[in-house]
């Protein structure tokens, strides 16, 4: 389903003043007209692997992304907001639960030979159960990653809040950006992709008769808010760009990433480098669909859109990350701990709202969506959650902003790896083992984390090491080893 228009810069007439409309309707008044109007409409994106420095208001000079940029320069960016983990499933269950990296239920990518450790269980529950029994229409669309058909049945979508699914319930399913099937709830959708080798078709353009997984999602994302724009509902968008289609490599010359390579074609640079731009610039096309249908059905100014990355960049599909950058001045990628790997970008649009062309050095994280949400929709918020919410930083209302003095990561591949962030600043890592040195970093003076400072601080050592000896609860799934 190739849309080559959505690449293109169409008339917009809807959201070309919108700056100097912003400035103006921003005042300490948003918040209290908020409480008296409808409950607004919440839209969750999330990218799979996009780096913290792979768009252009991160500092991106390659890949072009007009439309991610547009959106940062009408609402707010933030300049360090967190995932949940440094790989796709345990981020995705920090977001739905509320719960840190060592306190909810999936913390690790566990693969085909342990599904129950990859899925949520029934008493887990997670934001979208909460918006849905607040009277929310609820919608997954895209990867889940949480449950499947089969041993892990008990994290389907619908099982955990959601009214609607469409999309990937495997993530490793999610590999292939041109799949022989989808999921609408709990019946297998067949698609006419047919799986035999094709070829590059003359450097990877067009590749007739396969329908691309992403433009499904985001025709059935703007479906589903046309279906429900007269009641408060809840979008998570999880689109499966820019992840390396690793299913399909194997058989396609050019890795298969995208239908056509878009402005990228006529590069002299190698097919998977053009596959991987091509993928964040169609991703940018898919944003810019979004807004825009916002704008024309008139729910723009009730309707809070972030737009963010599941976990840092990946380098897994002979791409060369030389030529993009993707984590900019960070260092690491996805499966690291170090900020390169779980720092990601983050924007905020609400018209009407969130004041324009705003940056935020509040300091949050994927779990503190679930408390965002139930302050925005006035429902109260569970005990228990590691949650605070950023909404006084998205209004900057004069309400407080509350903050965590510590976030926690840890990792479960080629040892047991721990991370923790000190008041926002102060960045403790210690790899493989819960007994190995604890390397200490000053985010503040160092983003890139280059200059181990453990020795000059050892009080500071002492404190993270307590809290990481602490932080965390037992589980069977995911021991500490």
């Amino acid at each position: 389903m190739d849309r080559p228009s959505q690449l293109k810069r169409r008339p917009r007439s809807p959201r070309r003043p919108l700056g100097l409309l912003l400035s103006a309707l921003f005042t300490l008044a948003a918040w209290t007209t908020l409480a008296a109007a409808d409950r607004p409409n919440l839209i969750w994106v999330m990218a799979d692997d996009l780096g913290y420095g792979e768009l252009g208001c991160y500092g991106q000079r390659v890949i072009q992304t007009p439309h991610l940029d547009r959106m940062a320069s009408e609402g707010l960016r933030f300049s360090q907001f967190y995932a949940g983990a440094t790989v796709c499933a345990p981020s995705r269950s920090v977001l739905m639960t509320g719960q840190h990296h060592g306190r909810t239920r999936v913390r690790g990518n566990a693969g085909p030979a342990n599904p129950l450790a990859q899925a949520l269980r029934a008493e887990d529950l997670t934001v979208a159960r909460v918006l849905q029994q607040g009277g929310y229409a609820t919608a997954l669309i895209g990867k889940w990653g949480l449950g499947d058909v089969g041993p892990a049945e008990s994290g389907l979508p619908r099982r955990h809040g959601f009214d609607y699914f469409f999309g990937y319930l495997s993530q490793h399913r999610a590999h292939n950006h041109f799949p022989e099937f989808l999921w609408r709830n709990e019946t297998k959708v067949a698609l006419p992709n047919d799986v035999t080798p094709v070829g590059d078709h003359g450097g990877g353009y067009a590749r007739d008769g396969l329908l691309y997984a992403d433009d499904l999602f985001t025709d059935e994302a703007l479906k589903f808010i046309a279906q429900h724009q007269t009641r408060p509902f809840f979008l998570y968008w999880s689109p499966v760009i820019p992840h390396a289609n690793n299913e399909r490599n194997r058989e396609l010359k050019d890795g298969a990433h995208v239908p056509h390579y878009g402005p990228y074609a006529t590069t002299d640079w190698p097919p998977q480098d053009k596959g991987h731009a091509a993928m964040i610039t169609r991703l940018d096309g898919y944003v810019d669909r979004l807004l825009d249908h916002l704008n024309q059905l008139g729910l723009a100014h009730n309707t809070l859109v972030i737009f963010t990355s599941d976990n840092g960049p990946h380098n897994e599909s002979s791409h060369n990350p030389g030529r993009f950058q993707p984590a900019g001045p960070l260092r690491g990628f996805k499966r690291s701990l170090t900020d390169g790997g779980i720092r990601v970008p983050c924007l905020a649009w609400w018209p009407g709202h969130i004041a324009p062309g705003r940056e935020s050095a509040h300091v949050a994280y994927f779990g503190d969506w679930f408390a965002t949400a139930c302050d925005l929709a006035g429902l109260p918020m569970p005990a228990g959650l590691d949650s605070l919410s950023f909404v006084p930083a998205l209004l900057a209302d004069g309400r407080p902003q509350p903050s965590h003095e510590f976030l926690y990561w840890e990792f479960h591949e080629g040892g047991f790896s721990q991370a923790t962030l000190y008041q926002g600043r102060w960045k403790g890592l210690r790899q493989r083992s819960t007994s190995a040195p604890l390397a200490l970093y000053d985010l503040q003076s160092d983003i890139g984390e280059q200059r181990d400072l453990a020795v000059q601080h050892p009080d500071l050592v002492a404190r993270l090491e307590a809290y990481l000896n602490t932080a965390r609860t037992n589980s069977p799934d995911w021991p500490a080893k």
